[in-house]
């Protein structure tokens, strides 16, 4: 039987994790067994300063087959998926988040995807033509405007890079993610820009995206910070060519 790695980023999450990662956990179990596949699931802590880590081990202890790490001083999501990189398992990875505003129930899909298009990559796209889409409109006008950038900067040919749920090969994330450096927003871009340039193969799939959670992490120093390190990985591409050779 194959196995899937599904690794979830969480910070300060405690009202809602024991109960999603329960859901997660149930609906994996489902899906997957219909399509000869197992699961696992990496828990990450991004150093919450709340009783996540406890609430996630309690979902642990109640057969959700669950590895929950931890680390003090919060490193942002890029950096939590990567350090949960370690300790996959499956021959495939999805990343996603806990809040589910990304439902797991398409995951099933994805690696169906995967298996059509001979990819090595699938990621979610908001902008697929059968993506159903449910966002605050200054969501949609700040991913219009960094989809914009990004195409001119890097000639991505993606409508979308920045959507939580995605999938890959390991052989691709093992290679890759050495040579990732951004830790926050910008790693979403950092991975897909470095894996184009290797020459994976990046298909796109549709996504239910339904969005509950009311308040909004991102301001505006996020934002900066997010312009500044895509800049960055522009310089790395194009001046210091540093993709070029993924392993020191």
């Amino acid at each position: 039987m194959r196995k899937l790695s599904v690794i979830i980023p969480a910070w300060n999450e405690e009202k809602i994790i024991y109960k999603n990662l329960k859901q997660i956990g149930r609906i994996l179990g489902n899906l997957l067994e219909k399509i000869d596949f197992e699961y696992e699931i990496i828990l990450v802590d991004d150093g919450s300063t709340d009783n996540t880590y406890n609430e996630a081990m309690m979902a642990a202890n109640e057969n959700v087959k669950i590895k929950a790490v931890t680390y003090k001083k919060n490193g942002g999501k890029g950096f939590a998926l990567k350090y949960g990189f370690r300790f996959c398992s499956g021959e495939l990875i999805t990343f996603m988040d806990v809040d589910l505003d990304l439902h797991p129930k398409q995951i099933p899909q994805f690696i169906e995807y995967m298996k059509k298009y001979d990819a090595d990559v699938i990621i979610g796209s908001k902008r697929h033509p059968l993506s159903k889409i449910n966002y605050p409109g200054s969501r949609k006008v700040l991913s219009k405007g960094y989809h914009t950038l990004t195409r001119i900067l890097f000639h991505l040919n993606l409508s979308d890079t920045q959507a939580g749920l995605k999938l890959f090969k390991y052989d691709v994330l093992e290679e890759i993610l050495p040579k990732v450096l951004c830790k926050k927003y910008a790693f979403d871009l950092e991975l897909l820009v470095n894996a184009s340039h290797r020459g994976y193969k990046i298909v796109e799939a549709p996504i239910e995206l339904n969005w509950q959670r009311f308040e909004n992490r991102l301001t505006l120093k996020d934002i900066w910070k997010l312009v500044l390190d895509t800049a960055a990985i522009f310089y790395r591409l194009n001046i210091l060519r540093y993709y070029d050779s993924v392993r020191e």
